[in-house]
């Protein structure tokens, strides 16, 4: 038999180690060095063996020595209700009247929703005695011996009653990172981390992937509660990690001013959040409030919209863009994202494949945010029947051998290539470009098809007889098209640079080109080094630029497109200065003007124009339909206004 006295020190030693841990783990804020922590943990060590004696609660074992031939099935005592949910601010307005109905006083409590495994964990006497996985709500698995080996998880507590409280195992964006330098197989992200190591039947490999436990409710508790903020105090009282984040909110208002910052910085946690959980902060109505068969009425979730998920990858096609480059799609099986059905993604190149080590028949994962083109992450699993990506030796449409540049590989068959030809017809066209109303791809694959149509040029050439004999060409449509065609020959420098699809020359790089070299012949004498030296143009697009006016074949294009009437105007320069020193970001549908209609209107003025907000955005114009820069805009503080707002201000 041990002596009591000996258990008494063991005691002292296992409750300075827990403090130490709490201190280090859940509060980050050690107070003791490592060898201080190392004198205290290797003498409980010690005694543990001479006396061959180890309390259920003692912090040596988290070590996790017990390998496990399978998960025993538990049934929880209390039914685990998952959330619902909410995605926009209008809905979570109806439920917070809903709330207010039952009691017109409460407040909210406001906390993150965590992206990782939820976990229940039992006390008695407290002594942590169990944890259990969710499971389908009233059985999950065992997983005690696992979670053990989380340090922030107390295995001893205050509070003796009956406790059960719930929260998620995480593993967090430094463990992950951290994990990965070493691991023979890589994770493929924190949350798949967190799901493996706890249902990996060896301890051992819980314990290396140094999990945390994040706690934010309590089941069952034989202590009664006013509040779901004197649950959260109590659960700090006991020395559970509650994170970072929990505020009392007193409106609806004020619940979306914190979703709106916490959704501009989420990325730049530590931590994977997916949305933000709400609760009636009074326990007094929420019997009344109620629960459905799935959820409490009186608890709510905002999910942000998902920017990554995994589908499979069924096959890969190689498209040529009109400078003749030849890039991979991804063709996914049709998955719900960020508010879209996605079913192609980006692949940059054959190297990026290889990289991002992809296969036909594999699941990958894919991201799309802020509204942009979804993008293959990489990997997530491999099969039997997957298969490697070949890169393509001949032109997918015309059937010429490729040329590699690098990692990319082009078409060289410019004047033959279809594809390459439509796709520089259809740029041609566009509203930011020579803007010919009535002409779009399908018409342009019709005109290529039945007309031979191949240059710019040929355009201006059609007649009004031609067109009515094409398919689906009235005598209206064919008389508004040579319209618009006579209408499109008098264009803006910056349009007419920006129509004849320099290759990485967007709205704006034309703008700059035609800011300052204010004609054609001067940007065609430029060197590369004059170009090079504009703000915003990088060294690939100016040789881009410098390359394509050295091409005899573009400056023959361009002749053509003089000879049959086409005249570039001069840049109309700045109508006043009223914008001089003013950033605006602009996102959304306007009413009256087109993006680059706006665009222009603004830097007529001296404004400039960005398509981010940062801090220094002075104004974001949005329109209907505006995204997340609308949000990350109300997030930073910055002032939002509308197309008639800038008007006004162009008037003052």
């Amino acid at each position: 038999m041990i002596d009591e006295k000996v258990k008494e020190e063991m005691r002292k030693l296992i409750e300075k180690i827990n403090l130490y841990n709490y201190h280090y783990y859940t509060l980050d804020n050690p107070i003791v060095s490592d060898k201080e922590y190392d004198e205290v943990y290797y003498k409980l060590v010690d005694m543990e063996k001479e006396y061959d004696f180890i309390f259920p609660n003692s912090p040596t074992q988290r070590v996790g020595d017990v390998v496990l031939k399978n998960f025993k099935k538990h049934k929880h005592e209390h039914k685990l209700y998952s959330l619902s949910k909410v995605r926009d601010f209008d809905d979570l307005e109806k439920w917070v009247a809903d709330m207010r109905a039952f009691d017109k006083h409460t407040d909210f409590a406001l906390e993150y929703k965590y992206d990782g495994l939820q976990l229940v964990l039992e006390y008695e006497n407290g002594d942590f005695v169990r944890a259990t996985t969710r499971g389908d709500g009233n059985i999950g698995e065992d997983v005690t011996l696992q979670v053990k080996t989380i340090p922030t998880v107390p295995l001893k507590i205050e509070y003796l009653g009956k406790l059960i409280v719930q929260g998620e195992g995480m593993m967090t964006k430094t463990a992950f990172k951290q994990y990965n330098q070493t691991a023979e197989i890589p994770l493929k992200n924190a949350r798949n981390g967190v799901a493996g190591a706890i249902r990996n039947l060896d301890p051992k490999e819980t314990a290396k992937r140094k999990l945390d436990f994040f706690c934010y409710s309590i089941i069952y508790c034989e202590k009664k509660f006013a509040t779901q903020l004197d649950m959260h105090n109590f659960l700090i009282e006991n020395k559970f990690n509650v994170g970072n984040f929990f505020f009392i909110c007193k409106s609806a208002a004020e619940i979306e001013k914190h979703i709106l910052e916490i959704g501009a910085k989420k990325s730049h946690l530590d931590i994977d959040i997916d949305g933000m959980v709400i609760k009636v902060n009074n326990v007094s109505p929420r019997e009344e409030i109620g629960w459905t068969n799935k959820f409490p009425k009186w608890a709510m979730a905002f999910k942000f919209e998902a920017e990554e998920i995994s589908t499979m990858l069924k096959d890969v096609v190689w498209q040529v863009g009109r400078s003749g480059k030849v890039s991979p799609t991804a063709i996914l099986e049709p998955v719900e994202l960020a508010g879209a059905t996605i079913s192609r993604a980006t692949l940059n190149n054959i190297e990026d494949i290889r990289k991002k080590d992809v296969y036909i028949n594999s699941r990958v994962f894919i991201r799309r945010s802020n509204e942009v083109i979804p993008e293959v992450l990489g990997l997530a699993e491999k099969y039997e029947n997957s298969h490697v990506i070949d890169e393509p030796k001949t032109c997918p449409c015309c059937g010429s051998a490729l040329v590699k540049k690098g990692p990319l590989i082009f078409c060289p068959n410019h004047d033959g290539c279809k594809e390459q030809i439509v796709s520089r017809l259809t740029h041609f066209v566009t509203r930011e470009a020579f803007n010919i109303e009535g002409v779009s791809e399908k018409t342009i694959i019709q005109l290529y098809n039945d007309l031979s149509l191949r240059h710019f040029s040929d355009l201006y050439k059609l007649t009004k007889e031609q067109l009515i004999n094409l398919e689906k060409f009235q005598e209206k449509k064919a008389e508004n098209v040579i319209k618009s065609l006579e209408k499109s020959k008098k264009i803006e420098f910056s349009r007419f640079l920006y129509g004849i699809g320099i290759s990485e020359v967007g709205i704006k790089t034309a703008g700059d080109l035609a800011k300052n070299f204010k004609t054609l012949e001067n940007l065609q004498k430029a060197t590369f080094e004059q170009i090079d030296e504009i703000e915003d143009i990088g060294e690939i697009i100016a040789h881009n630029i410098f390359d394509f006016f050295k091409d005899e074949d573009n400056l023959q294009e361009i002749q053509q497109l003089f000879e049959v009437g086409v005249e570039i105007l001069a840049e109309s320069g700045l109508t006043s200065e009223k914008f001089k020193g003013i950033n605006f970001v602009l996102t959304g549908t306007l009413p009256n003007y087109s993006r680059s209609d706006m665009t222009k209107l603004i830097e007529s003025n001296g404004g400039k124009t960005s398509s981010s907000v940062s801090k220094n955005t002075n104004y974001v114009l949005a329109g209907q339909d505006a995204g997340s820069k609308l949000d990350k805009a109300k997030a930073l503080g910055i002032k939002i206004i509308s197309e008639a707002d800038l008007l006004e201000m162009l008037k003052d």
